[in-house]
């Protein structure tokens, strides 16, 4: 576990003076870019087409978006090579990294400098619900938007804090559940066709307030996670390390170097992705901890509740590794 964990710290510290140095390294014909499924394929190319063009003029090699219909299919596209380097939540970050030989090499932070974001529960305005308390009535009677299984913020995160922590399943509670993206199970939610559902602040306060207003409106919050640490960029890493050294060079000097010309028009660009991005940091495989952390914890729990004493030994032994791990390397060792 630490092994992989650390991995991707493996020769990052020399990658901006190295490349700097290697304008001319041996490429690929082509890089891939995997782009989770947060919104519509065509929403998302919009907003991530200027950011991979210029990737594609720094790297001298073309660079092509990939797109799925949901955070596995991007997931098993690194694991088959056909994605390169992807966006992903911290959640899917993990499936990457563990299944798909990823790395994970930098971090988005907002165009304000904030380091994270929350997951939330949210219901129409009209809603009688108003608080977590109201839904874990689980009166059986209501519809619920749940998450891709691979979102952390969708997905993770409220399984651990709204059902895990209060010992029940979104199935015990409603009547009928569902799984969507952050977009559809907000369309839903504003058109009255899911009573809650679950988001995040990125979706609903950044994008959706711009991208549909009158959508947005129709939404109230009454559940908010603690802070997720923002979301990671992960790479191949059975890429070769020139490639690499380009790479990681563009994504950090990328709105922070050059005349002021070039870095306006880079956080401009930066700010139109996602939730609004500044520039990226240098992150590794320990950026995932928390999230593993909560994962382990919900597994002891499962096997708690199924009389597995062996699995509840196999879940405290891995919490207590993940513990020792984040005690080293604390909330600022990406």
């Amino acid at each position: 576990m630490l092994k992989t964990l650390t991995a991707s710290a493996a020769g990052i510290a020399t990658a901006l003076a190295l490349g700097a140095t290697a304008a001319k390294a041996e490429m690929p014909e082509q890089i891939n870019f995997g782009i989770i499924s947060t919104e519509s394929a065509t929403v998302l190319e919009a907003s991530f087409t200027p950011f991979l063009e210029d990737m594609e003029k720094s790297l001298g090699v073309t660079v092509k978006p990939f797109f799925a219909s949901d955070y596995a299919g991007v997931i098993e596209g690194m694991r088959f090579g056909k994605v390169d380097v992807a966006w992903f939540g911290n959640k899917s970050a993990i499936e990457a990294v563990d299944r798909a030989g990823g790395e994970v090499f930098a971090q988005t932070i907002k165009d304000d400098g904030s380091r994270g974001y929350h997951s939330l529960l949210i219901t129409h305005k009209d809603s009688k619900l108003n608080s977590l308390e109201d839904v874990l009535a689980c009166d059986q009677t209501l519809s619920f938007g749940n998450g891709d299984p691979n979102s952390t913020s969708g997905f993770a995160i409220p399984g651990y804090y709204v059902w895990a922590l209060n010992n029940k399943e979104p199935e015990d509670c409603f009547a009928r559940v569902t799984n969507s993206n952050h977009e559809g199970n907000a369309m839903a939610v504003a058109s009255g066709k899911v009573d809650v559902a679950t988001n995040n602040t990125e979706s609903i306060y950044a994008r959706l307030a711009k991208t549909n207003p009158e959508a947005a409106s129709n939404i109230k919050e009454i559940w908010r996670s603690p802070i997720i640490p923002s979301d990671p960029m992960v790479w191949r890493k059975e890429l070769s390390a020139e490639v690499k050294q380009q790479m990681y060079f563009f994504f950090m000097q990328y709105g922070r170097f050059g005349d002021l010309e070039k870095v306006k028009r880079e956080r401009a660009v930066l700010a139109n992705l996602s939730d609004g991005w500044g520039p990226f940091l240098a992150s590794s495989n320990a950026q995932l901890l928390d999230v593993r952390q909560i994962e382990a914890f919900k597994d002891k729990i499962k096997a708690q509740n199924a009389g597995d004493e062996e699995g509840v030994k196999a879940a405290e032994a891995k919490l207590a590794e993940l513990q020792a791990y984040s005690g080293i390397v604390g909330q600022a060792g990406y």
